[in-house]
């Protein structure tokens, strides 16, 4: 690659390039090209969720390119549905109905600055006469204010409990919210670093969470105004109240203080003595999930991620049912997003690597099945392409499990390859559908998303395995990956690149810093690159985590961990980066801030080197509305087309090729803060 160019020309060669890489890289066998819109659009219907009461269906879907809430009888067909909500800049981010079906709950902030306000409007209720829906009540109508909610009462239907940081930034006050009337009402002043409230099944508060300054997480009892500690995990543990027993003696925990993986357990509030009650039969991985009856409050089944999902019933009824409906839909994992309270109606969700999700009402006591809607039903499936499960070892042996998506139609040899490590980092990758593996697949690429170490899930050794290894044996994980596709044939050396997001895209700087020869092309979305810095720039509503931050990251409050995480900053070596780079960052972003890509914009300007540079002026930390993520995307896939020798798609609607220009910078305008 010429690097005398001059960086305002990126985008015009890149575009002038275009012909000749669609030329060379279309491969006999591939499946026709998928239109980016399938992938990336908002779907036309979505996060479909029954009433308590099952007379009503809400669900999300576009209107005029934002989505909102719509609902519906339970019987009458989706074209009947009224709106409810008239966003028109930032998506409806969650909702949820309340306990008597009167409400629909939802949040949402301001640009993507992720200070979330409580919104409450009447589904039954009709729009006036000027209005296309009934008005929404903002029930906490707070600015620069993050709420939280912390339980949603099935004894006070009227009633959610709700944290506060109009006080302390840091630090959230408990209050109880009274839907009819939006009155507030303060229940404790968090002097004690508490981060979680919990209720029991009469609505009576009975345990806090608190996280000690050294890291240790406290479940505390909660006498009057007296908070007493009765349960600690350490820094390198994990601990947490989950639900209440029928009677109220003990609380279900999950924990594995003192051993290898988390298992959920009894806790006597009285005492502190735990009960277990599970953990992995295969003794393989964490456990995930709990699912407990409104009706009988009982543990109904349990479930665990490993290369697949495994789960475990409690219940014979429910265990029946499960398997009467996998029969139904042979190699499909089945979900309940929703149910009615009589637990007699589920909405279901069955689901794979290469279907995102057929919904149906399913009935209990007839087993009848009716069909809802298909989730992305413009996405045709047949040309999807597998995920499979497989492992490697890394640099010191560790063994790294990953999932591998291979493009349909060609044989698994020399291919166009992309690493996608996921964010977090403490997180990780399931099997199942996946948007961007799937549509880089069809691209043409192989696809590795590895659940490097630091990952959740596999227990605390893992876990700890990451401890302090940013840009190390964490990036090592990524490298023996594609050490191991190369091996087995599949991946051609001369055309690898790495896609990240947050932590991802931290990786994708990394990559190209710290293994410069290993990759040709690069996507940063929302990584930070000054490590110290971002220690320094985190929310304020993070100061609990601040201690894990530091036993994992690094601590900047010393020299040696300020000197460590400078020296594991790509924007400390980013005169070793030699592969084309995309970089595209969310103005409002409150995790990592603008400052974090545009120094790394910065120093490949200054130096000669092309760098392209997205920026959107109404997003945070990853992109929320749709047309901002077609206009990355659509720059993602000819940029990687270019560098890798995919396939693109060339064309995009008159608005995404606008927006592209909209969020397209001049490097050479950008100017950092002194």
């Amino acid at each position: 690659m010429n690097r005398s160019i001059r960086p305002a020309s990126i985008l015009m060669c890149l575009v002038l390039s275009m012909a000749a890489a669609q030329g060379s890289t279309p491969a006999p066998g591939l499946p026709p090209l998928i239109e980016r819109q399938a992938f990336f659009a908002d779907p036309e219907i979505a996060n479909a969720r029954l009433s308590p009461n099952g007379r009503y269906l809400a669900f999300v879907r576009p209107w005029k390119g934002t989505r909102n809430i719509y609902v519906k009888g339970v019987s009458e067909p989706f074209s009947a549905a009224h709106l409810l909500t008239t966003e028109t800049q930032r998506p409806i981010a969650g909702y949820f109905w309340t306990r008597d079906s009167r409400y629909i709950l939802y949040v949402k902030d301001h640009e993507g600055d992720e200070n979330f306000n409580v919104y409450a409007v009447d589904p039954a209720s009709n729009a006036p006469a000027d209005a296309d829906a009934p008005p929404s009540r903002d029930l906490t109508g707070l600015k620069g204010v993050r709420v939280e909610i912390y339980d949603v009462p099935r004894s006070h239907p009227d009633v959610i409990y709700i944290g506060l940081n109009d006080r302390d930034k840091a630090w959230h006050d408990l209050y109880r919210l009274t839907l009819a009337t939006g009155q507030r009402t303060l229940m404790a002043r968090n002097t004690e670093r508490v981060v979680d409230w919990k209720f029991d099944l009469q609505g009576r508060l009975r345990l806090a969470a608190r996280v000690a300054e050294g890291g240790e997480t406290q479940i505390l009892r909660v006498d009057g105004d007296k908070l007493t500690p009765i349960y600690e995990c350490s820094p390198f543990e994990a601990c947490g109240a989950v639900r209440f027993t029928r009677d109220g003696r003990r609380v279900y925990v999950v924990s594995n203080e003192g051993t290898e993986l988390i298992s959920l357990m009894l806790l006597d509030p009285r005492t502190g003595k735990t009960q277990m009650v599970e953990s992995d039969p295969e003794k393989r991985v964490d456990f995930r999930d709990a699912w407990f009856s409104e009706v009988s409050d009982e543990l109904l089944m349990t479930s665990y991620t490993d290369a697949h999902e495994r789960r475990y019933f409690h219940d014979p009824a429910v265990e029946a049912d499960f398997h009467w409906l996998e029969r139904q839909f042979p190699g499909d994992v089945i979900d309940v997003p929703s149910f009615t309270a009589d637990e007699q109606t589920w909405m279901i969700k069955a689901r794979s690597d290469v279907e995102p999700g057929e919904f149906l009402l399913f009935d209990r006591k007839t087993r009848r099945l009716t069909f809802e809607f298909m989730d992305r039903d413009a996405l045709p499936r047949k040309p999807l392409a597998p995920m499979e499960a497989i492992e490697y070892p890394s640099s010191d042996g560790l063994v790294i499990p990953a999932y591998l998506t291979l493009p349909k139609g060609v044989p698994p040899k020399d291919l166009p390859t992309i690493i996608l490590p996921h964010g977090g980092p403490w997180g990780r990758n399931g099997w199942g559908f996946d948007g961007w593996p799937q549509f880089f697949a069809n691209r043409g690429y192989a696809v590795l998303q590895p659940n490097f170490r630091g990952s959740t899930g596999y227990g605390r050794r893992f876990m700890d395995a990451g401890n302090l290894e940013w840009g190390r044996r964490m990036q090592d994980d990524l490298t023996w990956g594609v050490k191991y596709l190369v091996g087995k044939g599949i991946a051609d050396t001369r055309r690898v690149g790495i896609v990240g997001v947050s932590y991802g895209g931290y990786c994708a700087l990394a990559g190209l810093t710290f293994t410069p020869e290993l990759y040709a092309a690069g996507v940063d979305i929302v990584g930070p690159s000054n490590l110290a810095r971002l220690l320094d720039t985190i929310p304020p509503y993070w100061e609990a985590g601040r201690a894990f931050f530091h036993l994992r990251l690094g601590n900047p409050d010393t020299p040696e961990g300020k000197a460590m995480l400078m020296e594991r900053s790509p924007l400390t070596h980013a005169d070793r980066i030699r592969a084309p780079l995309l970089i595209a960052q969310g103005a409002n972003d409150p995790r990592v801030n603008r400052e974090e890509s545009e120094s790394v914009v910065v120093a490949l300007r200054d130096r000669g080197f092309p760098v392209q540079y997205l920026l959107a002026p109404d997003e945070g930390h990853g992109f929320a509305r749709p047309i901002n993520n077609l206009a990355l995307m659509m720059a993602v896939e000819k940029f990687l087309a270019l560098h890798l020798g995919g396939r693109y798609q060339e064309s995009g609607t008159p608005e995404t090729i606008a927006r592209l220009r909209e969020l397209t910078v001049d490097p050479r305008s950008v100017t950092l803060k002194q």
